[in-house]
């Protein structure tokens, strides 16, 4: 039997609901690494996988990765990861084994945003203005010198953070000092970037390759929250990707190096350039993985976990089956305690399967994050037409009640 290792931090549904899933019908035997290994048994209690073996390692340590895997017995078949935060650790380690990965440089520049816009202006793909705020200096201090590189309003972030954590839009320069301490509260001893914010509609180009062919699978609309918050709302999954934009995107992800297994792509449009915000190297999360993989009726966990197995795409993935699907965020508006919410459900109705999945348990306290932190649940909707997929999920949103005091 086939061992994969996959390198985890906390339980995500991409991993409980396909990754695991997948292994199991494709017969491997899984070693679960990951530093938080009571969290992952609570996870899996009551169906766990067959064949789940759960370890501790200290997986952002590549290191510690690599002495793990060795002191286990037998090499591994392939060594795998769907985090944002595990990408290089986990090409590291697949490369000190010999087994298929990413290249880890390619990793590399897509986690550390300063990296990426280096890389892509060297390769004469994009420059986009932003300047490095490292965590010694005092932004005040760095105010002068962002002004001479980045025009306002920029946008501040994390330089190696995920999704819309901690990301404002800076709107004048009398509030740069502010936005920042507000982060570096939260976030001690991270660099930040603060970058040219980067107008227009937000789409997400979805990839997966084996190093020889890359496949284009998808291609979601974003919706956002005001600003200067950035938070994903909804994702509507479009047709088929815009051209000539895709083409303009994976010429990008070309230069960067990406093409071995999943990459989830952000990108807007302006002026009739695809501008990238961010490159994740990994499989779109948050369900729309999901609800990807059955719009397209494709095996598409099997099919990730087997280029890391060394196996090859196949030449074509199948025609677009003309699947349509609406994934909605239930955010919270204001902090405080969730009172009301409506438990777990799936139907089927007038064409349209309607999954939601709470993401808060009635109970819990928390602040008001402004990310997906906010998130109470999530509506997984997929159908053939669209007009039904949005009834459906506008008849949910009014039958239910979420309530927070």
């Amino acid at each position: 039997m086939q061992r994969l290792h996959l390198l985890a931090l906390n339980p995500t549904d991409s991993v409980t609901e396909g990754f695991l899933p997948a292994a199991a019908r494709l017969g491997l035997a899984v070693t679960l690494l990951t530093d938080r290994p009571a969290a992952h048994r609570r996870a899996y209690r009551g169906a766990p996988p067959p064949g789940l073996e759960i370890l501790h390692c200290d997986v952002r340590d590549f290191r510690e990765v690599i002495g793990r895997i060795s002191a286990l017995g037998p090499p591994p078949d392939a060594v795998f990861s769907n985090s944002d935060h595990l990408q290089t650790q986990t090409a590291l380690a697949a490369a000190y084994f010999r087994l298929p990965g990413k290249d880890w440089r390619s990793a590399l520049h897509t986690k550390n945003k300063a990296q990426l816009r280096r890389a892509l202006a060297t390769a004469g793909q994009d420059t986009v203005r932003f300047a490095e705020l490292p965590p010694d200096r005092d932004p005040e201090d760095l105010l002068d010198e962002v002004l001479a590189e980045v025009p306002f309003p920029c946008v501040v972030k994390p330089r190696e953070g995920v999704a819309s954590e901690d990301v404002v839009l800076v709107e004048e320069p009398a509030r740069f000092a502010e936005r920042c301490a507000a982060i570096r509260e939260r976030r001690p001893g991270e660099a930040l970037i603060a970058e040219e914010y980067l107008d227009g509609p937000l789409f997400t180009l979805e990839t997966l390759g084996d190093g020889r062919t890359l496949h284009t699978l998808g291609s979601f609309r974003t919706h956002l929250s005001p600003p200067p918050y950035f938070t994903e709302r909804r994702l509507d999954l479009l047709p088929q990707p815009q051209q000539p934009y895709a083409a303009q995107v994976l010429a990008q992800l070309r230069a960067l190096g990406v093409g071995f297994g999943a990459c989830h792509t952000e990108y807007t449009v302006h002026r009739g350039r695809a501008r990238l915000i961010e490159v994740n190297y990994r499989a779109i999360g948050d369900h729309c993985d999901l609800a990807l993989a059955q719009a397209l009726r494709l095996p598409l966990f099997e099919h990730i976990l087997g280029v890391h197995l060394g196996r090859p795409l196949p030449a074509r993935l199948g025609a677009h089956s003309g699947g349509r699907v609406r994934i909605e965020y239930v955010c919270a508006e204001r902090g405080g305690t969730l009172r009301t919410a409506p438990g777990p459900s799936d139907t089927r109705s007038d064409g349209v399967r309607l999954v939601y999945r709470p993401l808060r348990q009635t109970g819990e306290r928390h602040p008001l994050y402004r990310t997906n932190r906010d998130y109470l649940g999530v509506i997984r909707a997929t159908g053939t037409d669209q007009g039904r997929i949005d009834r459906a999920v506008q008849g949910f949103l009014a039958s239910r009640r979420w309530e927070i005091r």
